[in-house]
């Protein structure tokens, strides 16, 4: 017989949340890692290949007023123009890379994103739309409804500054606008003329919505590009979170394609379970992408979406991590250059977002990327004095 232990009636106090932060390391670790970097598994021909990515992360950062902080955190207080000076003195760097890969460890200082990072991935999924409604394309796409409005809250009270308010206006004022199930379950949005795009099936809109942009395949086999424009504002809830609460997935099976493969199999469910998300992602077409939060394109497996209160858009960070596409087999080594060029609604504090790019192998990774790994924040070593440790 098992005898269980007596319980104590006083709740054991919650264990302190840490507190995101950087942390220097040693310049000697920084060259010993400086020299296993690779743009091998980036799908990258060499580090100047990188050029394009660090020069429209520049152009980013240039575009920032130089003194402002683009970055205060515990550890550190960075200003645009230090983070300028860093990506431009990396930019040079480059041709030599190859042969001199410890420069980055000697000439900059690397921070480390502390408590530690959970890499997810993201990913450009393929469709099949229509540009009209017509046959099996039933389900809507929307761009940004003409009566979401979004004011910023900074300008009222320097408590608020970052945050945004998105709402729409009602009888009696200002309501929050409408979810997933108003919008998709009540019709809140039929006879507004907000339809960009037709697709065949509700669960391909949802996954869509998730990633942010991807690409519609027409009738005619033209492609567009279809890009994030909004969000209406409300909570993102995740939908494995849920699958697991309720039993339906074991935890050690979740993946993007285990909760895709739930929801095809149960139909009666699906509805209903999508609905628990209230989040919802307008969009718009375009003939290129995808975008980041930066407005420039993405380059697979280079850019990363941060939470910009943590790393500063424009930032070149370090990735020591491992890319599984699948619940087994081995693990790919990855130590690398990344750069912080997209933000997501449910990337929050230190997790980080890899984007994996587009089609079947792409979605095999981002679906089963759940990876806890290392960030270090690069900072020119020039700059670093007066900005360390005053976080």
């Amino acid at each position: 017989m098992t005898v269980s232990p007596p319980v104590d009636p006083t709740p054991a106090p919650a264990p302190a949340k840490a507190v995101p932060s950087y942390v220097p390391i040693s310049e000697e670790k920084a060259e010993i890692l400086s020299e296993d970097l690779s743009f091998g598994s980036q799908g990258l021909e060499s580090w100047e290949a990188m050029k394009p990515g660090l020069e429209d992360s520049l152009g980013y950062i240039l575009d920032r007023p130089e003194n402002a902080v683009c970055v205060r955190r515990p550890g550190l207080t960075l200003t645009w123009g230090q983070l300028g000076d860093s990506v431009a003195e990396l930019l040079a760097l480059l041709p030599r890379l190859e042969g001199e890969p410890e420069l980055v460890g000697e000439r900059f200082q690397w921070l480390k994103v502390a408590p530690g990072t959970l890499l997810t991935g993201y990913y450009e999924p393929w469709l099949e739309a229509s540009l009209t409604r017509q046959g099996p394309f039933q389900y809507p796409l929307y761009g940004v409804p003409d009566d979401l409005r979004v004011i910023d809250l900074g300008a009222f009270h320097r408590r608020w500054k970052g945050q945004s308010l998105v709402y729409r206006m009602g009888e009696k004022g200002i309501k929050p606008y409408h979810d997933r199930e108003a919008i998709d379950g009540e019709g809140a949005l039929d006879g507004e003329g907000s339809e960009i795009a037709w697709a065949k099936d509700p669960v391909d809109v949802f996954f869509l919505q998730i990633q942010g942009s991807g690409r519609l395949v027409l009738p005619d086999g033209r492609v567009k590009h279809i890009l994030y424009g909004g969000r209406n504002g409300r909570r993102y809830v995740s939908l494995g979170k849920v699958l697991i609460k309720k039993g339906y997935v074991p935890r050690d099976e979740m993946s993007m394609q285990r909760i895709r493969q739930f929801l095809d199999a149960n139909p009666e469910k699906a509805r209903e379970l999508m609905f628990r998300n209230p989040s919802y992602v307008f969009f718009r077409l375009s003939d290129k992408g995808p975008y980041g939060a930066m407005g420039s394109i993405l380059t697979p497996r280079l850019s990363v979406a941060v939470d910009r209160n943590m790393i500063p858009l424009g930032g070149v960070c370090v990735l020591k991590t491992a890319l599984q596409d699948s619940g087994r087999g081995d693990a790919e080594d990855f130590l690398s250059l990344v750069l912080a060029q997209d933000t997501g609604g449910a990337i929050q504090g230190t997790r980080m977002d890899l984007f994996c790019g587009s089609g079947e192998k792409a979605e095999l990774l981002a679906g089963h990327l759940q990876e806890d790994s290392e960030v270090f924040l690069l900072v020119s070593r020039r700059v670093m004095e007066p900005a360390l440790n005053k976080g």
